[in-house]
């Protein structure tokens, strides 16, 4: 399909999502099987149809925003968390931190960590800022549904103690969890970032930016930390140069404001 440079133009005024900043072939590769999938033939018409049409349009964006997510990802991750960076940031910081967890995807990584952090304090001393820039995606995480698969990684005690089943497949997080999260839509390229936090977690969002794009949340991320802060990435988001950006690794994906 021809004319994706003059879409990008479009997007951006429609949706303020900058597509430059995604990594080209994949995001073009999505974008086009949606519009065939629709029975569309160019990026004009596609444009005019999602200007148009509401729920196309929210289609869209909830299809441009990568929601892979469940609970405790990477479970040796969340016990270093538990084991030795919350305790750290306590010890600095004191209770309750402010904590902001970024691209939020469909709630799972804030609601794990609220029932992680009430292993330390009561739940009614924890707020979580959760943020994502896909509104539909924030809707899901407000409702609080889950499948199973999301939760194979979870702790017994906390599907114990906060789940309830629904069905065969789907449990829903208690309201006491729930209501410690405060969900807003946030786009990370190009919305102020919240300030003076104690802890960012930003997992597994990274892999789809560029480069250029990367640095400028590394750095918008580093000064949204205290000093000392600590910034918390996914799996696959090792930052190459740490320091260049502000920061000290202090354990593999953890690392510090320096």
């Amino acid at each position: 399909m021809e004319g994706y440079e003059v879409f990008k133009k479009d997007i951006f005024q429609l949706t303020k999502i900058d597509l430059n900043a995604y990594k080209e072939r994949q995001m073009k590769r999505r974008i086009d099987t949606l519009i065939t999938k629709n029975g569309i033939h160019s990026y004009q018409e596609y444009v005019k149809l999602i200007q148009g049409d509401k729920e196309k349009f929210e289609e869209f964006v909830n299809y441009l925003t990568i929601n892979v997510s469940e609970f405790y990802r990477n479970p040796d991750q969340w016990d270093l968390l538990e084991k030795s960076v919350l305790p750290d940031l306590f010890q600095k910081f004191g209770k309750p931190l402010k904590i902001w967890s970024a691209a939020c995807s469909t709630g799972d990584e804030p609601y794990s960590l609220v029932m992680l952090l009430s292993k330390f304090m009561p739940l009614d001393k924890i707020e979580i800022i959760a943020t994502d820039i896909d509104k539909q995606i924030i809707e899901k995480a407000k409702a609080g549904l889950y499948v199973d698969k999301s939760l194979k990684t979870l702790p017994k005690e906390f599907i114990d103690k906060y789940f309830e089943k629904v069905n065969d497949r789907t449990y829903a997080i208690s309201d006491s969890v729930k209501s410690r999260v405060k969900f807003q839509q946030h786009n990370l390229l190009k919305d102020t970032y919240p300030q003076n936090c104690d802890l960012i977690v930003c997992r597994n969002v990274m892999i789809y930016f560029t480069e250029e794009a990367k640095i400028e949340i590394y750095k918008n991320f580093n000064n949204a930390l205290k000093k000392e802060g600590v910034l918390f990435v996914g799996s696959t988001e090792q930052m190459v140069q740490p320091k260049e950006l502000g920061f000290e690794s202090i354990h593999s994906f953890f690392y510090c404001k320096s």
